[in-house]
C-alpha cells in the first residue's frame, strides 16, 4: 500500500468519523456540559467544603471527602454525559453516540481513580498511581489494551531460563508497590490494635508490631516474585554472596546496610529532622545505604554510620512534632516583686518572633529562694529547632535584661558578707618572782 493510498484512507476516515455532523454535535454537547459543570462546581464546592472541614479526629476520611468535593466538576460532567447518552440511546444510532459513551467511561474512571488514590499520603505516588490506572482503563475502553500488551511482551531479553520483558517488569513493579503498600497499611492497623492491648508490656508491643510489619513485607515480596514467574530459588545466589561477603570481613558494611533498611522502614529519622547523637547536634541532610549525613550549625557535615542510629540513644527533636520546649533560668534581686517579674518575663517572651505563642503560651515560675537572688524558670516553645537553640536562649536573655532594666528590676550577682568580731582579750598571767 503506497503513501497516497494511506493518506486517502486517513482522509476518508477523518471526513466520515471526525468531521461527521453527529461527531460535531457530540463535541458541542461535551463542551457545553464541561462549562455548565465548572460553573456549578464553583458555586457548590465552597459550601460543602466548609462543612466538611468541621470533621475532627478522622483525617483520612476528611482527605477523601475533600478530594471528592474538589472534583465535583467531573461528577457533574458525568451526570451530564449520562443524561445525554441516555437521551441519544433512544433517538440515535450507536454510531451517533460513540464519542459520548467513550467520554462518559473515561470521565467516570478518572473521577473514581482520582478520589480513591487520595488515600495514599504521598502525593507523587498517588499521582503516578492515578495516571497509570486511568491510562490502562483508557486503553481498555478504546480497545487498544491488547496491542499495547503484546508490544510490551515482545520487547524481552532471555537470561538463562528466565525471560524478562517490559510487560513482566512493569507487572512486577506495579504488583510490588501495591502489595508492599497494602502490607504497610495492614501492619499499621495491626500495630494500632496491638498498642491498645493492656496485657502486653510496652517493649513486647513494639516487638510484635515490628515482626508483623517485616513479615508482611517479606510475604508481599515473595508473592510478587512468585506471581511474575521468578523462581524463588534464585535468591540463594544472593544469600550465598552475602555470606561470602560477611566471611571476608564485611560485617560492618552489611550491618550498616541492614540498619539503613530498618531506619527507612520504621521512619525513626528522615531528612530535615533535628537530632542529637552523642556530641553531634544538627539536622539530617540525607539518608544513604551506609551512613546518615548530619550537618551542624557551624557548617560541619558528619557522616554517621547507620549502625549508630540503631545501637545508640538518638534524640530526635522533630520526630512526632516540630515543636521543642526551651527553658531559660534567671534570677532577680530580693527587692523585686516576683509577680511583676513573672508578668514581664512572659510578655517579653511573647514579643520574640521565633517563639510559638499559638502552640503554647510561655510560662514563668519562681523555683527557689536563692542565696543571692529569687530564682525563676521561663519555659517557651519553638517550631524551628534546626535554626539553633543557643541563639534563641541568648535572644530571650537579652530581651529580659532590657525589660528588667526598663522596669527598674535588678539582676544580682553573687556576693559574700564577712563579719569581723572583736577578739576576747586574754588576761595576762602575773609574772612569777625571779
Amino acid at each position: 500500500m503506497g503513501f497516497e493510498e494511506v493518506f486517502r484512507e486517513a482522509e476518508v476516515w477523518v471526513r466520515t468519523v471526525l468531521l461527521n455532523a453527529w461527531t460535531l454535535y457530540q463535541c458541542g454537547l461535551m463542551v457545553l456540559g464541561f462549562l455548565l459543570s465548572t460553573f456549578a462546581a464553583k458555586r457548590v464546592e465552597p459550601i460543602f467544603e466548609a462543612r466538611a472541614r468541621k470533621i475532627r479526629g478522622n483525617p483520612d476520611l476528611l482527605r477523601v471527602i475533600v478530594a471528592f468535593l474538589r472534583r465535583l466538576r467531573w461528577l457533574f460532567l458525568i451526570v451530564w454525559l449520562w443524561l445525554v447518552e441516555g437521551l441519544l440511546s433512544r433517538y440515535a444510532w450507536p454510531s451517533h453516540r460513540w464519542l459520548i459513551t467513550t467520554a462518559l467511561a473515561l470521565t467516570a474512571a478518572w473521577f473514581v481513580v482520582a478520589v480513591l488514590t487520595r488515600i495514599i499520603r504521598n502525593q507523587t505516588l498517588a499521582r503516578v498511581v492515578a495516571i497509570g490506572s486511568w491510562c490502562y482503563i483508557a486503553l481498555y475502553t478504546v480497545g487498544l489494551d491488547g496491542p499495547v500488551i503484546a508490544g510490551l511482551d515482545s520487547a524481552a531479553v532471555k537470561i538463562g531460563a528466565v525471560r524478562f520483558s517490559l510487560l513482566l517488569i512493569m507487572e512486577a513493579i506495579v504488583l510490588a508497590v501495591a502489595l508492599i503498600w497494602l502490607a504497610v497499611l495492614v501492619g499499621n492497623v495491626s500495630s494500632h490494635w496491638v498498642q491498645r492491648s493492656t496485657d502486653l508490656s510496652p517493649s513486647f508491643k513494639v516487638l510484635i508490631s515490628k515482626l508483623i510489619k517485616i513479615g508482611l513485607i517479606i510475604l508481599a515480596g515473595a508473592i510478587t516474585l512468585s506471581t511474575t514467574g521468578i523462581d524463588l530459588t534464585a535468591l540463594t545466589v544472593f544469600s550465598g554472596a552475602v555470606g561470602v561477603g560477611v566471611g571476608f570481613g564485611l560485617q560492618k558494611v552489611v550491618s550498616n546496610f541492614i540498619s539503613g533498611v530498618i531506619i527507612l522502614l520504621d521512619k525513626s529519622i528522615k531528612p530535615g529532622d533535628t537530632i542529637s547523637l552523642g556530641e553531634t547536634f544538627g539536622s539530617i541532610r540525607d539518608l544513604r545505604s551506609r551512613f546518615v549525613s548530619v550537618i551542624t550549625r557551624d557548617g560541619k557535615e558528619y557522616l554517621i554510620p547507620n549502625e549508630d542510629f540503631i545501637s545508640q540513644q538518638v534524640v530526635n527533636w522533630s520526630f512526632s512534632s516540630d515543636y521543642v520546649r526551651i527553658e531559660v533560668d534567671f534570677g532577680t534581686s530580693y527587692d523585686s516583686d516576683p509577680h511583676d517579674v513573672v508578668r514581664i518575663a512572659i510578655e517579653t517572651a511573647k514579643s520574640i518572633p521565633r517563639i510559638a505563642n499559638t502552640y503554647s503560651a510561655p510560662v514563668c515560675w519562681m523555683t527557689a529562694f536563692g542565696s543571692s537572688s529569687l530564682d525563676f524558670k521561663l519555659r517557651f516553645w519553638i517550631s524551628d529547632p534546626s535554626n539553633g537553640l543557643t541563639n534563641i536562649r541568648g535572644e530571650v536573655l537579652m530581651a529580659l535584661w532590657d525589660a528588667f532594666k526598663q522596669a527598674g528590676i535588678s539582676v544580682p550577682f553573687p556576693h559574700r558578707e564577712i563579719i569581723m568580731k572583736t577578739p576576747v582579750e586574754i588576761a595576762r598571767r602575773p609574772s612569777e618572782p625571779g
